[in-house]
C-alpha cells in the first residue's frame, strides 16, 4: 500500500476537541453516555470519538460495501437518507478523523491517550489504578477519591460541573 501523505493543513479544526482517557473498566463509556446526554439538554451538537484497541468491522460479508473493501477500495461509503458510515480501509491519524468532522458545536473522544487535546481523565478507586496520565497534563478529573492538584476535579456523578467547565472553557476560547 503507498504511504498516505496528509498535510498539516488538513488538520486544521475549529471545533474544540477534549478526550476522555481512564484505564478500562473505569467507566469511559458509562461517563461519555452521560455527558454527551446533559451536552445536548444545553443544546450543543456533539459528535464522539471511539478508539477501539481491537480490530473491529461494522460491515458484514457478503454486503456490498464488504464486496468494494475486499475488491481494494480505500475508503467505502455507505449513505442512506438518515445516516452515514465512512470506512477508511487504512490508517489515518486522530487529526485526520477529527478533520473530517463537521456542523457540531465540540468533539469528544474516547481512549486517545496521547493525544493533544485537553483530557478529561476518570480514576476510580476500586480498579486499583492510578490516573491514566499526569495531573498536570488534565483539562479535569472525574474520580471518587480527593486528589491532590490544582486541576479541576468531579466526583464521578458530577456530569453537570464537567458540562459547565467544558463549555465555559469553549466559550472563553472563542468557540
Amino acid at each position: 500500500m503507498p504511504p498516505l501523505l496528509f498535510s498539516m493543513v488538513d488538520f486544521m479544526s475549529n471545533i474544540p476537541v477534549y478526550s476522555v482517557v481512564a484505564f478500562s473498566g473505569t467507566g469511559k463509556t458509562t461517563m461519555l453516555e452521560k455527558l454527551v446526554a446533559e451536552l445536548k439538554t444545553r443544546g450543543l451538537r456533539v459528535a464522539v470519538i471511539k478508539h477501539d484497541a481491537h480490530e473491529f468491522d461494522i460491515d458484514h460479508e457478503g454486503k456490498d460495501s464488504w464486496r468494494f473493501t475486499q475488491a481494494g477500495a480505500d475508503v467505502t461509503i455507505v449513505a442512506s437518507g438518515s445516516k452515514t458510515a465512512i470506512m477508511e480501509n487504512r490508517p489515518v491519524p486522530l487529526e485526520y478523523i477529527v478533520s473530517k468532522i463537521t456542523e457540531v458545536d465540540l468533539i469528544l473522544t474516547e481512549g486517545y491517550k496521547s493525544g493533544t487535546w485537553p483530557k478529561i481523565a476518570i480514576k476510580r478507586s476500586a480498579t486499583g489504578k492510578p490516573l491514566p496520565v499526569h495531573a498536570a497534563e488534565c483539562f479535569a478529573i472525574m474520580s471518587d477519591v480527593p486528589e491532590q492538584t490544582d486541576t479541576p476535579c468531579f466526583g464521578l456523578d458530577d456530569i453537570a460541573g464537567l458540562a459547565e467547565l467544558i463549555i465555559s472553557s469553549m466559550c472563553a476560547n472563542n468557540y
